[in-house]
């Protein structure tokens, strides 16, 4: 689960780019992986969701967001969890 307490407060100010997201109308099974879902099954439907996310307009936003929460499923900003992870983690050794 992402960890809620980095999350901002309600203000939409913070929130509003998430309404110009290229995602916004495709179903969230693009971009979150079913239970059990392995090999190349993953790897295609990962690299369509990267597909619409390399499109959008708010990428940068969306990817600061999730790094910054932690947030530990799906695609987000236009990288995986495995991705996602690795930045996290470099950036706590930096800041070490």
């Amino acid at each position: 689960m992402a960890e809620v307490s980095r999350l901002p407060g309600p203000n939409s100010d913070r929130w509003d780019w998430q309404l110009s997201g290229a995602c916004r109308s495709l179903p969230p099974e693009m971009f979150f992986h079913p239970e059990g879902e392995r090999g190349p099954r993953r790897r295609n439907r990962e690299a369509a969701a990267k597909a619409i996310c390399a499109t959008c307009p708010v990428l940068a936003q969306c990817r600061a967001h999730a790094i910054a929460i932690r947030e530990p499923y799906g695609i987000w900003g236009g990288l995986g969890e495995e991705e996602r992870e690795k930045l996290i983690g470099k950036r706590l050794t930096i800041a070490s």
